[in-house]
């Protein structure tokens, strides 16, 4: 029986507090029309959250499913792939973007994060893989330019401060800034061909 050839790499994408809904599913479409694999996990288990429930979605995710249990949700997906591909990346946004912090520690090539402000909670984690984090430099909960001095001190990680409010990247949503939108795409794909290249000369 033949063995199943590896293909070139597996995107997990990681949703925020509202589940898998239409920012998502355009986000996944386009990466995978950058010739990637993906796979977006429900980590809510249940019908996305409209906009206007963000307090609801909030209080839902840290009450019933948390980052704890997110985190071993992720790590299993990862395993069972890890076989099939050569590399694994994982992009997260908001609450998605802490997980795929939280996920640098383990058996992956790569972690792009967008705006997750739980990472400060999460400060003593040491990246094994390269990490891309994006912060919104205007953030209500807590000081971004604080938490970027402390993460920029870490090994494989790089720091970038957007100029927008927390949600940019999502088209559908009110704070989304189409310019630094098209700029972190790019900045991120970028991340992703570098990695995929020093790969291939290994």
């Amino acid at each position: 029986m033949s063995k199943e050839p590896l293909r070139r790499s597996l995107v997990i994408i990681l949703h925020e507090i509202y589940g898998v809904n239409n920012h998502i599913q355009l986000f996944s479409e386009m990466i995978m029309n950058q010739g990637f694999d993906v796979l977006v996990p429900d980590l809510i288990h249940r019908d996305s959250f409209s906009y206007d429930q963000e307090e609801t979605a909030y209080e839902y995710f840290m009450n019933e499913i948390g980052f704890e249990s997110s985190l071993r949700e992720v790590k299993e997906v990862v395993e069972v792939n890890k076989e099939k591909y050569d590399q694994i990346f994982i992009i997260g946004f908001s609450v998605g973007a802490t997980i795929a912090w939280m996920c640098s520690e383990y058996e992956v090539e790569g972690i792009i994060g967008y705006y997750g402000s739980r990472i400060r909670n999460y400060k003593d984690i040491e990246p094994k893989c390269p990490v891309l984090l994006f912060f919104a430099n205007n953030e209500r909960s807590f000081n971004v330019l604080d938490l970027e001095q402390e993460l920029k001190l870490k090994k494989n990680t790089l720091i970038k401060i957007i100029e927008a409010e927390h949600g940019y990247m999502n088209p559908f949503y009110l704070t989304h800034n189409i310019k630094e939108y098209k700029n972190c795409i790019e900045s991120s794909l970028n991340f992703l061909e570098q990695i995929e290249e020093e790969a291939a000369t290994r």
